[in-house]
């Protein structure tokens, strides 16, 4: 895992490392402008740079790049200071600029003349690189604060950062390089980017000497008569995948089993009884499942009470890894969160943003601004692992928050979220941190889309062809 700091963090860190380790900040800036010209001269071996510097550390950081990149045969150096601005210097022609206008500390939006030179940066046909952060991304949710530069390559002074990876960040901030420079991270309490080294483990070589039994077994509850595809792309990627699951089990209404059957062969479907196609409880349908090492519910059954009874059963009685997404969240949200409070089994919540707006009853646009917090306090708050969905996904047990960006734009179509449902109940059947489960189905599912995109292309991957690639994504890690 990688650390990511929010701004405050980081500042508290340059303080403690300043304050209490007596490291002066006139050699941290010297090691901040030395970590940026190494990568400029790994990269390039020669040019005419630009360096644009604001009045605070991140322009110091600048300068220092200035001083060395002089001092190396090949680079022509010229600085555009903010505060003694000299437009004209922008009709010559460089080919790097290297953006040192704002750091981490920028708590306004961009306006008058700083935005006139955010937009000559961007227009100037340059490879740009951003210290520390691109000018006007919000460092703790990545949002653009009325401009930002689009960088090529954001060299990230010691840590990455939430605004690094989170809403407009990655798309502002090209390819990303950590650079260490000393500065000491002194607390714990930092969220973490997940990577395939964290992902390895879960795929070692497995003995030979095992059966169906070994494996454990998983059910997906989910389909009706308006969105009957949804539980069957969730089945799709758990026989796509093959996670391990010794056994998979699909549970949908009576009514549709001509729908479901024999569509994969592997999988055992079992119905449950249902009025014109939408499911009724009874328990005697679903007593069974309590045998079960994990239980995904809610794909595509439609928002009802029915189906908050069949979830207050489970919370009461279940006690393996229970799954709650897509209408099982909405059917929450409609009929009271006050049963997650009191429950006999591990909960996983998958929500998008829209519907972790109505579970909470938060505006979407707050979350938006502050992620991680929302999605740390309300798993504290229900003592469950809420998986949040989004362009980056936050997963979080409400003490550690994981942070995947694996994944694209190719995902923001019906059927995607069904699919990472059956990733996830394959993994959840696993004796391992549950926490580490759904991080590592979230990367694997966004690899997937990943390796999708690359046979095709952004516009046409559909979920099925994310499914497709489980299989891929799998062995690319093996």
């Amino acid at each position: 895992m990688i650390r990511v700091l929010s701004s405050e963090q980081m500042r508290e860190s340059d303080n403690f490392t300043i304050n209490t380790l007596n490291i002066p900040s006139s050699v941290l800036i010297e090691r901040a402008g030395n970590a940026v010209f190494e990568e400029i001269t790994k990269r390039f071996k020669g040019g005419r740079v630009l360096i644009v510097v604001g009045k605070g550390n991140n322009g110091n950081d600048g300068l220092e790049v200035a001083r060395l990149l002089k001092t190396v045969h090949g680079f022509n150096v010229a600085v555009f200071k903010s505060y003694e601005p000299n437009f004209e210097i922008f009709n010559l022609k460089f080919d790097i600029i290297i953006d040192c206008l704002f750091g981490i500390g920028l708590s306004r939006n961009v306006d008058g003349e700083n935005k006139k030179i955010i937009d000559l940066i961007n227009e100037s046909g340059c490879f740009i690189i951003s210290c520390d952060i691109s000018s006007g991304l919000n460092a703790n949710n990545g949002l653009v604060m009325g401009s930002a530069v689009k960088a090529h390559m954001t060299i990230a002074i010691q840590e990455l950062k939430y605004g690094h990876l989170l809403n407009d960040g990655i798309d502002f901030s090209g390819d990303i390089i950590v650079k260490d420079v000393g500065i000491a991270v002194w607390e714990e309490n930092f969220a973490s980017l997940i990577t395939a080294e964290d992902v390895k483990p879960f795929f070692v070589k497995r003995k030979r000497n095992v059966n169906k039994g070994s494996f454990g077994k998983t059910a997906i509850i989910g389909g009706s008569k308006s969105f009957s595809g949804s539980s069957l792309l969730s089945i799709n990627a758990l026989t796509s995948l093959k996670m391990g699951v010794g056994y998979s089990y699909l549970f949908i209404p009576e009514s549709l089993y001509d729908v479901y059957a024999c569509k994969n062969p592997e999988c055992i479907v079992k119905t449950f009884k249902d009025y014109q196609g939408f499911y009724v409880f009874d328990e005697k349908d679903v007593v069974e499942l309590l045998n079960f090492d994990s239980i995904a519910l809610g794909m595509g059954m439609g928002v009802s009470e029915e189906v908050y009874k069949l979830i207050c059963y489970l919370l009461k009685n279940y006690e393996g890894n229970l799954l709650i997404d897509a209408d099982g969240l909405n059917s929450l949200s409609k009929y009271g969160l006050k049963v997650l409070s009191d429950k006999s089994c591990e909960v996983v919540l998958s929500p998008h943003i829209g519907e972790f707006s109505r579970l909470i009853d938060v505006e979407k646009s707050l979350i938006i601004n502050n992620p991680i917090e929302y999605c740390k306090n309300f798993s504290e708050k229900y003592k469950v692992i809420t998986c949040l969905k989004s362009s980056t996904t936050v997963i979080s047990d409400g003490e550690k928050v994981i942070i995947n960006t694996s994944g694209n734009n190719s995902l923001a179509k019906a059927g995607s979220g069904d699919v990472l449902a059956g990733v996830l109940s394959g993994l959840l059947t696993r004796d391992e941190s549950l926490i580490d489960c759904v991080s590592v189905g979230a990367y694997i599912f966004g690899l997937s889309a990943d390796i999708a995109v690359k046979e095709q292309n952004e516009y046409t991957v559909t979920a099925t062809d994310v499914v497709s690639a489980l299989p891929k994504a799998i062995n690319s890690i093996l």
